[in-house]
């Protein structure tokens, strides 16, 4: 939630009348903390604020980058996390979030955190990580899996030591199990040129601005370039372009969430993850094959 209230994210307007929609904004997270566990929706806020709910929604998303339901999820999220962590029951905690039921509650973590509650009490013990290196045609990868879909892709610039570390970092209980078998025939899919019919699976797990932002950079066209400004507007937050950034950083799912399309307002690549090289390199290789041909033919 680097987005919050980070006033070089708002648009152009008098000084007076951001200090105004600042002090809104604000009393309405306080109103929102205050009072998660009522789940309270757009109207009572609104009511709360003395504000039309069309107006607050307007200058909410604006300086806070997301909607005020998306941000309750936030915290909702965020509190049913530190139940879950201490241990509390799972209904205790469903209904403790104002959520009313376990169901709810599952259906939140799995979407936001890719865990069940029982696997967040946990600390992901129970959950086995399938991981494997292969080649690609950007050169080696770490690819991690599990059975709701891959949750690592990872260019490598040398052994794989760190990257491992980094994606056990990510789940610190779960069981690591190498299959370098599996990681290669993953990665043929991923880079199967023509591209196979059907789906891979991924899981996300981020804030719901991370997500927004990695499902319209996944929309874009293969070989598309889009600034900042352009993805934020895309992911529904057009004053966010700054934190796009942020959520670019998040991104654990390299080409698969095609960040080397995203470059600067000026034209320049920019910064990537897995090097500069292999930016140009992977947007070179996408062009190819957009325009019919392969990144290695000869003219």
């Amino acid at each position: 939630m680097t987005a919050l209230l980070d006033p070089a994210t708002v648009a152009p307007v008098e000084a007076g009348t951001a200090a105004r929609h600042y002090a809104l904004v604000a009393r309405a997270i306080e109103h929102l903390r205050g009072h998660a566990a009522e789940q309270p929706d757009l109207a009572a806020l609104a009511d709360a604020v003395h504000l039309s709910p069309h107006h607050l929604q307007r200058v909410f998303a604006q300086w806070v980058g997301i909607s005020p339901k998306r941000f309750l999820q936030y915290l909702t999220k965020e509190y049913a996390l530190a139940q879950l962590r201490r241990s509390q029951d799972v209904l205790a905690t469903a209904h403790g979030a104002g959520l009313g039921s376990g169901s709810r509650l599952h259906e939140l973590m799995v979407n936001c955190e890719a865990m069940t509650p029982g696997e967040i009490q946990r600390a992901g013990a129970g959950v086995c990580i399938g991981w494997g290196v292969g080649d690609s045609p950007l050169g080696r990868a770490l690819v991690g899996w599990t059975d709701r879909g891959l949750c690592e892709l990872a260019f490598l610039d040398g052994d794989e030591a760190p990257a491992l570390a980094e994606l056990a970092r990510r789940w610190p209980m779960a069981r690591l199990a190498r299959d370098h078998t599996q990681a290669d025939r993953l990665l043929a899919r991923v880079f199967a040129d023509p591209p196979e019919r059907g789906r891979l699976h991924l899981v996300l797990r981020g804030t719901n601005f991370q997500i927004r932002v990695w499902q319209a950079l996944m929309a874009s066209a293969p070989g598309e370039l889009i600034g900042y400004g352009a993805l934020a507007r895309r992911a529904g937050s057009p004053q966010a372009a700054r934190a796009v950034g942020s959520a670019l950083a998040a991104n654990r799912l390299a080409w698969l969430i095609p960040c080397h399309r995203v470059i600067r307002e000026t034209g320049e690549p920019g910064r990537y993850r897995w090097g500069e090289t292999r930016k140009q390199a992977a947007l070179v290789w996408e062009a190819a094959r957009r325009e019919g041909g392969r990144a290695d033919a000869t003219p």
